[in-house]
C-alpha cells in the first residue's frame, strides 16, 4: 500500500504556505495592541487616563491613524503584486515565486521588532513588503493547482490548499495573543517567523513546477496526472505564452468569476471584520474575547469545505454532475446561506442565535474554495495565475471599502437601524453574485486557453 502521493504532498505544502502568509499578516493586528503605550497616548490626546483593562503599555506612542496606516499598507503591496506574480509564475517558475512570497513574509516578520524601533514608517515598509508576498501567493497557488491537480480531484485539492488561509488566520491569531501576553510582543514575530521558516526547507526539497520534474513522484502517479490533462488543454504553460487579453475580457464565464469573487469578498470581509463589531455594539457580546468560540466557525468552514469539495469530485467522476454544475452549486451554497444569515441578523436581538448564524455563514462561505475560486483553472489552466491575479485584485477592493462604509454608517448611529442598511447592501451583492454566476459561469475550458483558440 502506497502511503506517499506527490500531488497531495504538494497541495498540503500549498495549504501550509497560505496559512503562514495569512498568519504572518494577522499577527501584527494582535501584537500592535501590546506595542502601543496606551497611557502615554491617552495623555497626549488630552485624555488623562491609564491603559484600559486588557491593554498593556508598550514602547510606542502610535495614534490610531498611524496604526490604521500600518495595517492598510499591506493591501498596497498586495494589490500591486498580483498580476506580476501571476505572470512570473506562469512564464518562469511558480515554485520560486512561491518561495519568494513566503520568504519575504518570514524575513520581514523577523525584522519587525528591529524596524519598529527605528520608525513607525519602517513598519509601513514592512507591511508593504509582506503584502507583496501575499499578493503573489494566490496567483502562484492557481498555477501550481493547474499543473498538479487532475480535473477529477480539483475541487478537493483546491479546498485543501485554500483552507490554509482560514486555518492560518485562526491559529496565528490565537497563538499571537498567548505569546504577546506570556513572553512579550517581540516574541510574536521571532517565534512565528522562525517556525514558519521551516516551511522553506520542505518546499525546496519537495516542490516542483511540474510533475515531470518532481524527484519523488512514482512513475504511476506521474503518468496518471499527465494523462488526466490531455483532454483539458493544460500543460502548454511550460514556457511563455501570449495572453489573449481581448478574449479574456470579452468572456462571460470569466466575468462571472469576477462578479462572484468581488461580491463574495464583500460578504467575507463583513463576516471577518465587521460582524464581531455588530455583536459587540448592538448585542453587547464580544465573541473575540472568547478564543475558543471565535475559532469554531473557521473550524466548521475547514471541515465543510473539504467535505463539499470531495463530494463534488466524487459526483463528477461518477458522471452524476458536470464541472459547471459543481462550480455553480458550490458558489450558490457559499452565497445563498450567508445571505440568508444576514437577513436573519437584521432582526436578531440575542447573542446566542447570532453566534449560530455567524458560524453557519462562515462555514458555508467555505464553498467558494471549490466553487468560483477553482473555476479559473477550469476555463483556462494555462492562464489560471493571470486570471486569478485579475479577479483577486478587483476582489480586494471590498476589503478596503467595507470598513469605511460600515464606519460611515454607524459612526453617528450604531444602532440596529444602521446595521440593517449594512446587511441589506451585503444581501443585495450576494443576490447579484447568485444571479450572474448561475447565468454565465462555465466549468468548460474556453477556446482561448489553447494556441489554436487565439
Amino acid at each position: 500500500m502506497k502511503c506517499y502521493s506527490a500531488r497531495y504532498c504538494m497541495v498540503i505544502l500549498l495549504s501550509f504556505a497560505l496559512a503562514i502568509i495569512y498568519g504572518l499578516k494577522v499577527n501584527y493586528h494582535v501584537a500592535v495592541v501590546a506595542m502601543v503605550n496606551h497611557t502615554a497616548l491617552a495623555i497626549q490626546e488630552g485624555r488623562n487616563k491609564s491603559a484600559e483593562a486588557g491593554e498593556e503599555d508598550g514602547p510606542y506612542i502610535w495614534s490610531p491613524t498611524v496604526r490604521g496606516l500600518q495595517l492598510s499598507a499591506y493591501f498596497w503591496g498586495y494589490m500591486a503584486a498580483q498580476l506580476p506574480g501571476g505572470r512570473m509564475a506562469e512564464d518562469y517558475s511558480a515554485k520560486w515565486v512561491y518561495l519568494f512570497a513566503v520568504a519575504i513574509n518570514v524575513v520581514f516578520t523577523l525584522l519587525t521588532p528591529l524596524l519598529s524601533a527605528i520608525s513607525s514608517w519602517a513598519v509601513v515598509v514592512v507591511r508593504v513588503m509582506q503584502g507583496i508576498g501575499g499578493g503573489m501567493s494566490f496567483p502562484a497557488t492557481h498555477v501550481m493547482l493547474a499543473r498538479w491537480s487532475p480535473p477529477t480531484e480539483r475541487s478537493i485539492m483546491s479546498s485543501i490548499a485554500y483552507c490554509g488561509t482560514a486555518a492560518g488566520t485562526v491559529l496565528f491569531t490565537l497563538l499571537s495573543g498567548f505569546i504577546a501576553h506570556g513572553l512579550g510582543w517581540q516574541w510574536v514575530f521571532y517565534l512565528e517567523g522562525g517556525f514558519s521558516a521551516l516551511w522553506i526547507l520542505f518546499w525546496v526539497i519537495f516542490a516542483s513546477d511540474f510533475p515531470e520534474k518532481q524527484k519523488f513522484i512514482s512513475a504511476e502517479e506521474k503518468a496518471f496526472i499527465i494523462e488526466s490533462f490531455k483532454e483539458e488543454g493544460g500543460g502548454e504553460g511550460h514556457g511563455k505564452m501570449k495572453i489573449p487579453w481581448r478574449a479574456i475580457f470579452t468572456s462571460l464565464p470569466f466575468w462571472a468569476i469576477i462578479v462572484a469573487h468581488t461580491c463574495s469578498n464583500w460578504g467575507w470581509y463583513m463576516v471577518l471584520i465587521e460582524l464581531p463589531t455588530y455583536m459587540k455594539d448592538v448585542l453587547n457580546f464580544n465573541i473575540q474575547e472568547n478564543a475558543s468560540l471565535s475559532s469554531v466557525p473557521y473550524l466548521c468552514m475547514f471541515i465543510f469545505s473539504l467535505i463539499l469539495g470531495k463530494t463534488i469530485d466524487v459526483l463528477r467522476v461518477k458522471g452524476k454532475i458536470s464541472t459547471t454544475f459543481g462550480r455553480k452549486a458550490a458558489t450558490f451554497i457559499a452565497s445563498f446561506f450567508p445571505c440568508a444569515c444576514f437577513a436573519a441578523l437584521c432582526f436578531i436581538v440575542k447573542p446566542t442565535p447570532a453566534v449560530v448564524l455567524m458560524t453557519l455563514s462562515i462555514m458555508c462561505i467555505g464553498g467558494m474554495y471549490c466553487g468560483f475560486l477553482s473555476n479559473h483553472i477550469d476555463i483556462s489552466p494555462n492562464f489560471a495565475g493571470t486570471l486569478m491575479a485579475i479577479t483577486n485584485t478587483i476582489a480586494t477592493i471590498p476589503g478596503i471599502v467595507v470598513p469605511i462604509f460600515v464606519g460611515w454608517l454607524t459612526e453617528k448611529d450604531p444602532s440596529i437601524a444602521s446595521w440593517r442598511t449594512v446587511f441589506f447592501v451585503t444581501m443585495g451583492l450576494y443576490v447579484l453574485e447568485i444571479i450572474f454566476y448561475l447565468l454565465f459561469a462555465s466549468g468548460n475550458e474556453q477556446s482561448w486557453n489553447r494556441a489554436e483558440g487565439r
